[in-house]
């Protein structure tokens, strides 16, 4: 008995000492049982796991001191029936060490009791392996005593197994660990709709290739591709076809995942290709190779789609020696290969200079705003017939104290890249609303137009801003007019018309601008409840030297007329120019013939002594 005792405990301390060697689970239940035979003088020790099919079965997971292919032959089951009487069986059944079975006397034993004689086995037992309260097999031991495992022994065995159980749950949760941090690795390193490296694992492996290539003076490339296609996409198609656009574009990219040391997903709808040893002419080859893949069709559900690929491309060391730089600076260049004919193109270091001008205007021209810094200017409109002023375009002036003032257009991009168009615009109407006040005061009675953007159209707040100011300033609705680019109406005809409907029934009248630019039907325009089409300066300037512009002109006045609608000649520059206008019988002329923008406080006292004035019999030019 003392010796049975002895040897349990030394099984004990040889599986706590296994315990602490094992590092993963397999390792360490056939250590165990290893260790059970070796070190505790056991005949033989088994482990297997409950499996919850429908026979109930039991999962061989380790054993020493019998061939496994001998244990394996048995149709070992957990169910209350056969084979589930015996030890095994029954610990993981019942949750209660199953102890003492003599294998030579018991029937349940009989199918193995010749085996058992031979190979000296005499008594078994069992002990479940219980983790977080569920039973998950059980430790099989077999002697050769067949009075072993006593209640000492037992409890002995008892802790064994107890023990081998945390360590099984301790390698689990070692094992969960892993996996989560390698999925808080994956989320944080990779693009989950892609699996390919996103912008943060670049950046490092762009930093770590770019120590080597300092060290060894070996120039590398950044490749910056950018699929113009996918905003689109996105809007018309949803974003699951979106999606499955960029996963078509990862498939095409991996082959070059060979010779290239990284392949990333950078941005929404920008990838990266990193390679190392290369110059311009090889990096040049490559984006040649690259486009040749992308701009083959995506097929989509519906149909294909051209992706619209440009590819830009920053070079250490000649453009850069920290990552961030070469990074920027190849999404610079791909912003500029869109307007290449190749399609890629070497950064040039000018627009990244450009770009922080831009950076920094944005926040001053906020500033602006804010502060009523900016300046209201307006353009005389001139009726051709009777040759007098009889309106203005409101136009807006940015006067910046260290780079003066700023063309319209440049500052009007940046508005829009800063999501400043709606405030602009705000402030725009009410200086325009504000002036024309002033000029009622002052006694000329003329309509100034406000120019409304595609943006200014989605605002859901436009028409309560536009009410709130005619009832703050008393303004007659003949004295403020909107004008509305032709572009911006085509981008949602549903809702433009719309809201010019609403604006329609405030009493105010509506332009056209840019006419003949934006490509709208004739079906279209006889819905839209508009007053004016202004024809776009570019077919009234070229009119007298190009035919086709004079034609466009033409028809545009003819069908304007024919619709009910005034006619506005856009850049009116030269006295031909304006004779012919006559001649086809437009209404009304604006351009630098007549006047350059005026500010608007200046507009009265130039409207009375201009030859434009109402008071004049004839125009003196």
């Amino acid at each position: 008995m003392l010796a049975r005792t002895v040897r349990a405990l030394r099984t004990l301390s040889a599986g706590n000492r296994t315990l602490l060697r094992a590092n993963d689970e397999a390792e360490l239940l056939h250590e165990m049982c290893r260790v059970i035979v070796e070190d505790g003088g056991y005949r033989v020790a088994s482990v297997g796991y409950a499996e919850y099919d429908e026979r109930k079965s039991i999962r061989l997971m380790a054993s020493f001191g019998i061939d496994p292919v001998d244990l394996e032959c048995l149709p070992l089951t957990w169910a209350d029936s056969g084979f589930g009487d015996w030890a095994v069986a029954t610990a993981i059944r019942t949750g209660n060490p199953s102890v003492g079975r003599h294998l030579l006397t018991e029937p349940s034993y009989a199918p193995i009791r010749n085996y058992a004689r031979k190979a000296g086995y005499a008594a078994a037992t069992a002990l479940p392996l219980r983790i977080e309260g569920q039973v998950i097999g059980a430790l099989s031991i077999l002697a050769a005593d067949p009075d072993a495992f006593d209640e000492a022994e037992m409890r002995l065995l008892g802790e064994l197994a107890d023990d081998l159980a945390y360590g099984i749950s301790n390698l689990r949760t070692r094992v969960k660990h892993r996996e989560a941090e390698r999925t808080i690795e994956r989320m944080a390193y990779y693009d989950p709709l892609t699996g390919l490296p996103n912008r943060l694992s670049l950046c490092e492996q762009l930093s770590t290739t770019l120590e080597g290539a300092k060290q060894h003076f070996n120039p590398l490339a950044l490749l910056v591709l950018k699929m113009g296609q996918l905003q689109e996409i996105n809007e018309t198609l949803g974003y699951r076809e979106g999606e499955r656009f960029l996963q078509t574009t990862c498939t095409r990219l991996q082959p070059f995942a060979d010779q290239a040391k990284m392949v990333a997903r950078v941005g929404e709808d920008e990838f990266a290709v990193l390679l190392t040893d290369a110059g311009s002419e090889h990096a040049t080859q490559v984006a040649q190779d690259l486009l040749g893949i992308l701009r083959e069709p995506v097929e989509l559900t519906e149909f294909a789609v051209d992706s619209r690929a440009s590819i830009g491309i920053a070079l250490f060391p000649g453009h850069g020696t920290d990552a961030d730089d070469l990074l920027r600076r190849a999404t610079v260049a791909a912003g500029q290969a869109r307007h290449t004919a190749s399609g890629h193109a070497l950064y040039r270091g000018s627009p990244d200079r450009e770009f922080a001008r831009r950076l920094s205007l944005m926040g001053e021209l906020r500033h602006a705003i804010a502060r009523n810094e900016l300046l209201l200017y307006c353009q005389p409109k001139v009726d051709l017939g009777s040759q007098r002023v009889c309106g203005a375009e409101a136009l807006v002036r940015w006067q910046h104290p260290k780079h003066g003032m700023l063309s319209t257009g440049e500052f009007i991009k940046i508005a829009e890249h800063a999501g400043l168009i709606t405030p602009l615009t705000q402030w725009v109407l009410e200086a325009a609303f504000r002036q024309s006040y002033a000029w009622v005061e002052a006694g000329m009675d003329l309509p100034m137009s406000v120019n409304l953007s595609a943006h200014d159209l989605r605002d859901p707040r436009l028409l309560d801003r536009i009410k709130g100011l005619f009832d703050t300033w008393g303004t007659a609705p003949e004295l403020i007019q909107f004008e509305l680019t032709e572009s911006a109406l085509m981008e949602e005809p549903v809702g433009a018309l719309e809201i010019l409907t609403r604006l329609k029934d405030l009493g105010v009248e509506l332009l056209i601008d840019d006419f003949g630019t934006g490509y709208s039907s004739l079906t279209y325009l006889q819905k839209l409840p508009v007053d004016t089409l202004k024809i776009d300066q570019s077919f009234v300037a070229n009119m007298l030297a190009s035919d086709d512009s004079e034609i466009i002109v033409r028809s545009t006045i003819e069908l304007g007329h024919n619709l009910g609608l005034k006619i506005v000649a856009e850049g009116v520059e030269t006295q031909a120019v304006w004779e012919r206008l006559v001649a086809l019988g437009c209404d009304t002329a604006q351009g630098y013939l007549i006047s350059r923008p005026i500010p608007a406080g200046e507009f009265p006292d130039w409207e009375r002594h201009s030859c434009w004035h109402a008071q004049d019999p004839l125009r003196k030019v």
